[in-house]
């Protein structure tokens, strides 16, 4: 009996709606993975051809990511074949997936921010001398030739831990381009914390990757960057493949209801009113050398967005919100009152949350467990009389947030 889908497409015959008229130089045939009782991939097929922008959609947990790391090498498939120019493979390593030209970026980007941009740029071939000491000369030469390919502009003796995340992006594009000749770069959410700004510049990177016969499979789940760069997305709902198709023959809406398996009646939502009294007040707040006289109120429910360019002080704002980087004047208020925010703590009283754009680095605690991490900022009240963690209490408001609606 063929497994069917939520909106009842049967597996074992769901249509491939692409022509293939050009033969792929990348084919996953059939492939399924495991993970103890979790099923994350069921006879998925995908292809990649020369050159093209080709978009891996899906929802969260979908199956995306490790249809990325058995194309790396970094899992083995437990069912399926990886063709590569016409020649099978069971799996692949990740030393064989790089000789072939497979560069993955993932989310977090894996660059070393204590290293200046040169060295991350070459690091997988730093140029040696004799008795193996790096060529500091020829790296920095080589990393800005490559950047020169993307006109990227970088001082290459910059530390990676200085620039934005948008800017970290393009290092760790170039260092894909440096390292064996490419012809795939896969990019694991690359637009994930990037403004819109950003990711225009991003796009126009991929463009130009194109325009060099380089393919580019990017993860994403955001609809307007998928209609607007991809030129066939593929879509993945909870470990099967629904099958590959032409950007140009759909709209948001099939889009949309492809990825989740729901339709969607309108998109349209309703006015916000405006009537109740602001939760969040900001008057004349400055800060010398990052922004000045910021007036600014937000009400329940509603959703403000803060715009502007690189360096316009939309992040040092947000943190000042948070007390991370005090105002040097201005008042904020919330819930009607004056209230002063010097530390995060003074913002968590007033129950204000921050989300930083590097969640990896800034937003996680990453050698402590999910757990852990969750109740990070209120271990004062999951402490007992001896200053120590009550487990119990922990599980409880653990599972009280994940299940409440």
């Amino acid at each position: 009996m063929s497994e069917t889908l939520n909106d009842g497409q049967s597996l074992a015959k769901r249509p491939f709606t692409v022509a293939d008229a050009e033969a792929p130089f990348i084919e996953m045939r059939g492939i399924s993975k495991r993970f103890g009782g979790v099923q994350a991939l069921a006879d998925v097929s995908f292809t990649v051809r020369t050159a093209e922008i080709h978009c891996l959609a899906g929802e969260n947990g979908c199956g995306k990511s490790t249809l990325i790391k058995i194309l790396s090498g970094v899992h083995a498939p437990d069912e399926g074949q990886i063709v590569l120019e016409g020649k099978i493979h069971s799996h692949l390593s990740p030393s064989f997936s790089q000789r072939f030209g497979i560069q993955i970026i993932y989310q977090d980007l894996s660059l070393f921010p204590n290293l200046s941009v040169a060295d991350n740029i070459g690091f997988a071939h730093h140029v040696e001398m004799p008795m193996r000491f790096v060529n500091r000369r020829a790296t920095r030469e080589q990393a800005q030739a490559v950047m020169e390919r993307l006109n990227v502009s970088l001082p290459p003796d910059t530390l990676v831990g200085t620039l934005s995340i948008a800017t970290r992006q393009l290092v760790a594009i170039c260092r894909a381009l440096a390292r064996e000749q490419p012809r795939l770069i896969v990019m694991d959410e690359p637009t994930a914390s990037l403004t819109h700004e950003e990711v225009t510049a991003l796009l126009a990177t991929i463009h130009e990757l194109k325009r060099q016969g380089i393919a580019t499979v990017f993860v994403s789940h955001r609809l307007d960057e998928v209609m607007t760069i991809a030129e066939r997305v593929t879509v993945l709902r909870d470990g099967h493949n629904l099958g590959t198709y032409w950007v140009r023959e759909l709209d948001r809406r099939r889009l949309a209801e492809l990825i989740t398996g729901h339709v969607f009646e309108s998109s349209l939502k309703p006015a916000f009113s405006g009537k109740a009294a602001p939760v969040l007040e900001v008057r004349g707040l400055t800060r010398k050398g990052q922004y000045r006289n910021i007036e600014l109120e937000v009400r329940p429910g509603e959703i403000v967005g803060l715009i502007g360019r690189l360096g316009a002080g939309r992040t040092e704002l947000a943190l000042s919100l948070f007390g991370m980087n005090p105002a040097d004047s201005g008042e904020i208020w919330v819930d009607g009152k004056q209230v002063q925010l010097r530390t995060n703590q003074d913002a968590i009283r007033h129950k204000i949350a921050y989300v930083s754009e590097d969640r990896l680095s800034l937003g996680l605690v990453m050698p402590q467990t999910i757990a852990d991490n969750a109740v990070v900022s209120v271990l004062e009240r999951l402490t007992g009389p001896l200053g120590l963690i009550d487990e119990t209490h922990r599980t409880e408001t653990i599972k009280r947030w994940i299940f409440q609606e």
